[in-house]
């Protein structure tokens, strides 16, 4: 059972003349439907997993519209999906995490960049750079460069981003190319108001089905249509789009009263709130976006347009370019551009004052504000307020500092509470003890986690399902059996061919463990085709198991994960084995956020109606806990935790498990694996007992108080 998104879904019924109040992502969601769009797809990715999940819920009007959603097996298989755009005029569009899923989509993007769209395509990314990202520090700017497709980089402000992905298609269909709509994770999470329009039905669609098929050789990737695809991107499509931009005013300059004449700001769309937030800081715009600075705002990244770079600039003895990491393309480029058009008397800044990499916060970049008005002194602004204005910011941070006390204690990402992945860590430290470090190839999701403290497990990390793949050298050369941990989503998304297939085909010795939790949990829980509870419009037969009999796995054995002392005997058995091929470990295990999400609604419906429900809690004896913690460095689960011992004479913290448990019992198998000490107990709590949970409660407090000695009875 996914997590239902019926409250999104209303709001994509939402007609003209109403307002959209909601997160970025789903009026990016709601623009799709109003711009008559004739399929969607999509692999789901922070930040912008939202889409998908809310589109595979509204089937109704997706229905009642002939729209076609595909919840595809990777950023390939999405990018591919825009091929039906390529022949005909359909809309279409498709959503992942980028740049991860832009690297892997790469293949398909380029072949549709070169042969170009006659529909509308349009790619939603998730730009996911900078203090808040879970992955490589890069930006799609570079890819879009490299292949010529337009970029879009909104404002950060709903109805901007509504316009973009409206206009986003008429640019793509003016000309024949693919378009990118960037969003930042802050973007996609901001909320908002913008007036909705009416659905579109697409023109064709799977109620309007096309005909006859078009062949055209031209739009075949192949010499020598490749070479006239090349020519006709600059010669053609090039001049389209950058006539669109122009003619349809995608970028904006911002002034208002009394604006500097010799001194402007070009900011990429996704920076302007942090921009125009450190002139008011700064004390040069006003609270309703008016600014004295005038600001060049580039909703479009690439392509730039020197007919309004070259206006803009000229005059200006100096221009700061905010853009956010490295290279800095857009600065050059302005540099660039200038010289070519010998507008020599403007000073270009940017990296001068700004940080080289990293992500340009509101703190970033009003700092590098203030550096660019002290160095370019703009005639017409008092700066001498700004060291002042800077420095009283700066005090109210130290201030902030010292009201803590102390610095905020470093908390790394860890799994969840009861997570089924973090007892096969646990069997992997007990290993350990016996065969020494081993060599760990890790694999893109939860698991990745096992590389932090209290585990320390895993020493590359090379892409999503790829972890096998990475192995492949290692093994040979390593002193002892490597072992690959690998997702059942990364299983499913690349590792099945890249890993499993290959490993199989060069009979490499090697030991796959593949974390069988059911969802991708890593990304919000979305169903993969062995997910246990699929939905009516998924197939719901298709297993890991029978996947890697059919292909060839000889060696298989599935394991409970909470059975630590069983993991670990099957972990020693796969690096102990005399057969020479892939040893594959199913550790199987539903993610806990999943199941508790499925099960507490039962529950609660269970004790509505006055039945009994049975919850499972673990607790530690403080009378027989050592406080030795050996326990606590082995779980890491962070619902077992410590306190002051009630023993005065007890100096350590006793072990404590607080009310967090989600009763996975991890615990108890910990310390029993690893022969600790016997300081866990199993409880059961019973709501709504009837009357032989009475009876046995009652016979056991009897039994319990006759074999209790005298003197604690006294004392109790």
């Amino acid at each position: 059972m996914e997590r239902s998104f019926e409250a999104e879904v209303e709001l994509l019924k939402l007609g003209r003349g109403q307002v959209f109040h909601g997160e970025g992502i789903l009026a990016v969601t709601k623009a799709l439907l109003q711009s008559g769009v004739s399929y969607v797809g999509g692999y789901q990715g922070a930040p912008v997993s939202h889409m998908m999940d809310v589109l595979n819920d509204a089937h109704d009007i997706l229905d009642a519209l002939g729209i076609h959603v595909e919840t595809n097996a990777s950023e390939a298989g999405a990018a591919a999906m825009l091929g039906a755009s390529i022949n005909y005029p359909v809309r279409g569009a498709v959503t992942w995490k980028s740049t991860v899923g832009t690297n892997v989509a790469s293949d398909a993007l380029s072949n549709l960049a070169s042969a170009g769209v006659k529909g509308g395509a349009l790619i939603v990314i998730g730009e996911d750079y900078g203090e808040g990202a879970s992955i490589i520090q890069e930006r799609s700017h570079a890819f879009a460069m490299k292949s010529q497709m337009w970029l879009l980089d909104p404002r950060p402000n709903l109805p901007s981003i509504v316009r973009m992905v409206e206009q986003g298609f008429e640019l793509s269909e003016a000309s024949n190319t693919p378009v990118f709509l960037e969003l930042r994770i802050r973007a996609c999470h901001l909320h908002g108001s913008f007036t909705a329009k009416d659905n579109r039905a697409p023109l064709i669609s799977r109620r309007q089905l096309l005909e006859n098929p078009e062949f055209d050789y031209g739009r075949i990737c192949l010499p020598p249509s490749t070479y006239a695809q090349e020519k006709h991107k600059i010669d053609v499509r090039w001049p389209a789009a950058v006539e669109f931009i122009r003619a349809h005013g995608l970028n904006e300059v911002f002034g208002g009263a009394g604006p500097v004449e010799d001194a402007g700001i070009i900011c990429q769309g996704g920076l302007y709130n942090a921009t125009i937030r450190a002139l008011q800081q700064l004390g040069f715009a006003d609270s309703f976006g008016a600014t004295r600075i005038p600001i060049y705002c580039l909703n479009v990244t690439y392509p730039l347009i020197p007919e309004e770079i070259v206006p803009f600039c000229a005059g200006k003895r100096a221009v700061l370019v905010v853009e956010e990491g490295q290279p800095a393309f857009i600065e050059e480029a302005v540099l660039a551009t200038l010289h070519r058009h010998e507008v020599n008397g403007t000073r270009v800044h940017g990296k001068d004052v700004l940080p080289l990499a990293g992500e340009y916060t509101n703190e970033v970049v009003l700092t590098g504000i203030a550096r660019f008005i002290e160095a370019s002194a703009p005639r017409g602004l008092d700066i001498a307020a700004v060291p002042e204005i800077h420095e009283r910011l700066a005090a109210a941070k130290r201030r902030a500092a010292e009201l803590l006390g102390a610095p905020i204690p470093a908390r790394p990402p860890g799994f969840c509470v009861g997570c089924p992945e973090r007892p096969v860590f646990s069997a992997m430290k007990l290993i350990e003890r016996e065969t020494g470090a081993f060599h760990v190839s890790g694999d893109i999701g939860c698991h990745t986690f096992s590389t932090l403290p209290p585990f320390n497990i895993g020493n590359t990390v090379l892409g999503y399902g790829l972890g096998l793949a990475s192995n492949s050298a290692v093994q040979p050369m390593f002193g002892r059996r490597t072992v690959t941990i690998m997702g059942d989503g990364g299983f499913w998304h690349n590792g099945l061919t890249s890993g499993v297939a290959n490993a199989v085909f060069n009979r490499d010795d090697a030991i796959l463990l593949i974390m069988k939790n059911g969802y991708t949990s890593a990304t919000g829980t979305q169903n993969i085709p062995s997910s246990p509870h699929q939905t009516e419009y998924k197939s719901g037969d298709m297993s890991i198991e029978k996947t890697l009999t059919g292909l060839g796995v000889k060696w298989m054995k599935t394991v409970r994960n909470y059975r630590v002392s069983r993991m670990a005997k099957t972990l020693k058995d796969a690096m102990t084995s005399p057969y020479a091929g892939l040893k594959v470990i199913i550790a199987e295990g539903e993610c806990q956020l999943e199941r508790q999400r499925r099960i507490r609604p039962l529950n609660a419906q269970r004790l509505g109606r006055g039945e009994r429900v049975v919850r499972e809690r673990f607790g530690v004896d403080e009378d027989v806990c050592t406080g030795d913690h050996s326990c606590v460095r082995l779980s890491g689960c962070p619902s077992l935790t410590i306190k002051p011992s009630a023993d005065p004479l007890r100096i350590d913290p006793v072990a404590h498990v607080n009310n967090g448990c989600v009763g996975c019992g991890l615990c108890g198998e910990v310390a029993h694996a690893a022969i600790l000490c016997p300081s866990f107990y199993r409880a059961e709590i019973v709501q709504n007992p009837g009357a032989w949970d009475r009876l046995v409660d009652g016979l056991r407090r009897t039994l319990i108080g006759w074999l209790q000695p005298a003197i604690e009875r006294k004392t109790v």
